[in-house]
């Protein structure tokens, strides 16, 4: 008598809604989702650049306060890789899911036509190999500006291990490519990501960045000419993960910035994982901690900071402070370079004070052009005067007690109440 095996569980048949679910899901802990027309991520309180409301709609917002709507997604959470920090990674016990290129350009063309998008983020694990997961994002993005003439935003994470064809084609139909550098130091990357390496991941962003530039150039000369990412190139960097401080970090983006020309750098504080591995810290860094970074990389993009200034405005640990920004610990440290006349000085100089940010700096510069200006006149011109207040000087204002700066800190710091918040 032939003994028969026991039958295999029949696992349920996952539904379209299901994969959405998951694949959404899993798309989450990617921050650099925004458009072209996006500026400024607002780490504090989830909302800002990145943040996922609903079954997969990433919602960005513009300077001018107005909501744009992605459809952000995975491909597939299945993945080859081991990074010990990723939640997808080959060792990790997560339901998986998979979506064709036809699935995810009908799903975006159902969300487009319903107004619910204005656009695609797409990136995904890595299966079989980099080539063969870049040719699946790449059909996806063809899919819908080929066959149904798709005219909505389209962001491809790109993959730096793919061949570097298959990366031009992706630049050729996405407004905006990115390529994760994952974490801002080697030593960290080698250790938490074995399967990654550092230099192939900037001669990916190198090749990109070049070819931005050319494609620029041939628009200017040639009116038909291919676009190729109008939108640039970003980065994501992984916050808390391992013993970087913010100096470092601020470091890394600096060189970043100026290296490869990117559009921006994301940082997205670490979350622990289920079945996390060893090596990893029991509990994420504070969400302030994000955000403290984000503000220094405005300083460094729009107000003339550099690294060192940065570094100067961090704590012993090479950490920056968290209940001052780091705008306001640089002044504090170098009080020496204040108060500001804000009827003379120069743009740099007003653009160091704690309170006024370039939109204000712009108001003043054209203010006294016509007049001398008061405090009351400044106050006009900003969004709050008290803390503007300590660190200028007009025609009947000059402060007095800037001579502590325990008590400065102390009135300048947001109530801790309001931090414990974040």
């Amino acid at each position: 008598m032939v003994q028969q095996s026991p039958l295999k569980p029949i696992l349920p048949r996952q539904t379209l809604r299901d994969r959405l679910e998951i694949l959404a899901d899993a798309a989450k802990y990617d921050a650099s989702c925004a458009s072209s027309g996006t500026a400024k991520k607002n780490s504090l309180g989830g909302k800002g650049i990145g943040s996922t409301e609903g079954m997969g709609i990433c919602h960005a917002y513009a300077p001018d306060g107005r909501c744009i709507s992605l459809l952000k997604l995975l491909l597939t959470n299945h993945c080859i890789f081991d990074c010990h920090y990723c939640i997808n990674r080959k060792s990790s016990n997560v339901r998986r899911a998979r979506f064709t290129p036809q699935e995810v350009a009908d799903l975006t063309l159902n969300f487009y036509r319903r107004n619910y998008i204005e656009g695609l983020f797409l990136s995904s694990g890595i299966i079989k190999s980099a080539d063969h997961t870049m040719e699946q994002l790449i059909e996806t993005a063809r899919i819908l500006r080929e066959e149904h003439d798709f005219r909505g935003y389209i962001h491809l994470k790109t993959i730096p291990e793919a061949s570097v064809e298959l990366i031009h084609q992706a630049g050729l139909y996405a407004d905006r490519v990115s390529i994760n550098v994952e974490l801002p130091t080697s030593g960290g990357l080698k250790r938490l990501a074995p399967d990654k390496n550092e230099a192939q991941i900037e001669g990916a962003l190198a090749r990109t960045s070049t070819r931005i530039v050319e494609a620029k150039d041939e628009r200017k000369r040639f009116r038909h000419a291919p676009r190729f990412a109008p939108a640039g190139q970003s980065t994501q960097m992984i916050v808390g993960a391992d013993s970087a401080s913010d100096v470092d970090i601020v470091g890394k983006a600096s060189r970043l910035y100026g290296a490869f020309g990117l559009r921006r750098v994301y940082y997205s504080a670490f979350s622990p994982i289920p079945d996390a591995s060893a090596v990893l810290p029991l509990k994420r860094p504070p969400l302030l901690r994000e955000h403290r970074l984000y503000q220094s990389d405005w300083l460094l993009r729009f107000y003339g900071y550099r690294v060192e200034d940065v570094a100067n405005a961090a704590e012993a640990d090479g950490n920056l402070p968290l209940d001052i920004d780091p705008k306001l610990a640089w002044a504090l440290k170098f009080r020496e370079a204040f108060p500001v006349d804000v009827n003379r000085a120069a743009k740099e100089q007003l653009l160091r004070v704690p309170g006024l940010g370039t939109v204000a700096v712009k108001r003043i510069l054209a203010a006294r052009r016509h007049r001398s200006l008061r405090l009351e006149d400044v106050a006009r011109l900003t969004a709050s005067i008290a803390k503007v207040r300590p660190f200028i000087c007009t025609i009947d204002w000059r402060p007095t007690f800037l001579t502590d700066r325990a008590d400065l800190r102390a009135r300048l710091a947001p109530a801790q109440e309001q931090l414990e918040l974040f």
